[in-house]
């Protein structure tokens, strides 16, 4: 016969999935496109070069 699980028992499980789970979605937003393609977030708030030229 199979025993009871005990509240404790079953908050402990349920405390320990929400954090697998947000740690899951912190590591998916991590690795979005910008990592993936090698690009860091720097090179994106600057215009290209050939396009500062064509302004001044």
């Amino acid at each position: 016969m199979l025993q009871r699980t005990r509240p404790t028992e079953r908050y402990a499980r349920g405390f320990i999935a929400a954090l697998a789970a947000v740690a899951a979605l912190v590591l998916a937003a991590n690795a979005g496109p910008a990592k993936a393609a090698g690009q860091d977030a720097g090179s994106r708030t600057t215009a290209p070069a050939g396009v500062e030229a064509a302004e001044r």
